[in-house]
């Protein structure tokens, strides 16, 4: 049924309180948690003193987090500050080779084998550059001609292999599209080496990035630098909220101690999986923000942040990287699955696309349990929406509400939506939490927990639904007021 199916005011405001109350309760239970055993063996290593003013020791589990703002923030601040100026100069003096600055390396190869505008040699040269660094042997076979490490030399070198294998695919294969002859060693250069994206992403695809960086046409639209200087705000803002956060909710620390997470109600465990998306979410949505906004000065129009797991409900619009679902996307799954609507070649477009994914993560048995899991998840999709497109099912859609639709398919969507938890949550923290948080929800828990969560999932699927539907009535174009014939006639 349509999206623009509308539910009473009233029921909205009852779905409202429920879902506020509900996050207010499993963060009771979470803060409870924290509180009372900040002071566990287990917890030395993540919980340090946190801020002065608090006075509690804050959760520091995530290296990431703690490399961006604390370790590498002076690092990040002076090369993209030092980016921003410099690009800008180019902007002013030369705006056809605002280049950024580069790191010589092998990338020549690269343009060797785009020359031969082979897709089948791209994949395969691109593919087996990837496994070379991300499987066994040849990992430590490479480890082993180079002397000597340093603290980030798992995320500065091989994140920025990784992205430069991913944009030198893309580089080949769209040079493979190209039909009057063949882009520049320059032009794979400049797309590679432009400083932000380089070590961390987010990757655009050639075409887009050619596009936009050799557009002379240097213009800011009305209030953008208003919306970017709010943006760089905003996430500065997210920071310090994510580290107030972290001072009273070890959310990341309780999932590493088994022995406590058996001890914790089925509210509190479920709290936990939870906002432990929300928080990868928010991690990437500040880290691609910041470097999205830097981007934005130059001119530049980048992958967005990925979409919040809150306003997720279906397997097709899980992604945690905006930039490599971009990538797979427009090279893979669109490619082999077309249009998405024969289950076959939809099954070997996900396999394909996970298959990829998978070397990309760095192939490990937690990887292939994630990609087995989102694979089946997202085929499972198509296959229900073709059974119940199907007679009895789609008759008897068909002969009730559009209102009464909505929240069936919500009923279906809240159980979807602890699916892609569950599958994902096993990546984030361990495959024991996971399996943990599962068994207490739906065997040990059923049917009060299970029953009242779902409850609860449902009243946050049908606020998401909700505002899709608002913001489907403001992109519907207004329509043509019909022309008056009988005023004609008199006329």
């Amino acid at each position: 049924m349509g999206i623009k199916a509308a539910l009473p005011r009233y029921e909205l405001y009852l779905y409202t309180a429920v879902l506020g109350l509900a996050l207010i309760w499993a963060g009771s239970w979470i803060f409870e948690a924290s509180s009372d055993h900040v002071n566990r063996k287990a917890f030395k290593e993540s919980v340090k003193p946190g801020w002065h003013y608090f006075g509690r020791k804050m959760d520091v589990a995530d290296f990431e987090w703690a490399m961006w703002f604390s370790t590498f923030r002076n690092h990040i601040l002076f090369a993209l500050t030092g980016h921003v100026i410099f690009a800008k100069i180019f902007t002013i003096v030369a705006p056809k080779v605002r280049v950024c600055m580069c790191v010589c390396v092998c990338v020549c190869v690269w343009c060797v084998v785009a020359l031969v505008k082979k897709k089948w040699l791209c994949f395969a040269a691109g593919l087996g550059t990837l496994a070379s660094i991300k499987l066994e042997p040849y990992n430590s076979w490479q480890e082993a001609l180079v002397t000597g490490s340093f603290d980030l030399q798992d995320i500065l070198f091989y994140g920025g292999c990784g992205f430069t294998i991913m944009r030198c695919m893309s580089f080949g294969l769209e040079n493979c599209e190209k039909k009057d002859g063949n882009y520049t060693f320059s032009d794979l250069l400049r797309y590679n080496f432009y400083l932000p994206f380089f070590f961390f992403g987010p990757i655009m695809t050639f075409d887009l990035y050619h596009a936009q960086a050799n557009n002379t046409q240097l213009t800011r639209r009305e209030r953008e630098m208003w919306n970017i200087t709010t943006k760089a705000l905003l996430h500065l803002g997210i920071i310090l909220i994510v580290d107030v956060f972290f001072h009273y909710l070890y959310i990341l620390t309780i999932p590493t101690d088994m022995k406590l997470v058996t001890k914790l109600s089925d509210w509190c465990l479920a709290g936990l999986a939870y906002s432990n998306l929300v928080y990868d979410w928010v991690k990437a949505a500040v880290m691609f923000g910041v470097i999205n906004t830097v981007a934005t000065l130059d001119h530049l129009d980048p992958p967005q942040p990925p979409k919040c797991i809150t306003m997720l409900y279906v397997f097709a619009e899980t992604h945690f990287d905006r930039g490599i679902n971009d990538w797979l996307c427009k090279y893979v799954y669109d490619y082999i699955g077309e249009d998405h609507t024969k289950i076959f070649r939809e099954l070997l477009a996900t396999i394909c696309t996970f298959a990829v994914t998978t070397l990309w993560l760095g192939p490990c048995d937690l990887v292939y349990l994630w990609s087995f899991f989102n694979c089946f998840g997202l085929n499972f999709e198509l296959w229900v929406a073709k059974l119940f497109s199907l007679p009895p099912f789609s008759t008897i859609e068909g002969a009730m509400g559009e209102a009464m639709s909505r929240r069936i398919r919500g009923v279906f969507n809240a159980a979807n939506f602890w699916a892609i938890v569950l599958y994902n949550v096993l990546s984030l923290n361990s495959l024991e939490f996971a399996k943990m948080v599962a068994r207490r929800l739906i065997v040990k828990g059923f049917p009060l927990s299970t029953l009242s969560v779902l409850l609860v999932t449902y009243c946050g699927v049908q606020l998401v639904k909700e505002r899709e539907r608002q913001q489907a009535l403001l992109q519907e174009p207004e329509p043509v007021k019909p022309v008056d014939d009988g005023k004609e006639k008199a006329e």
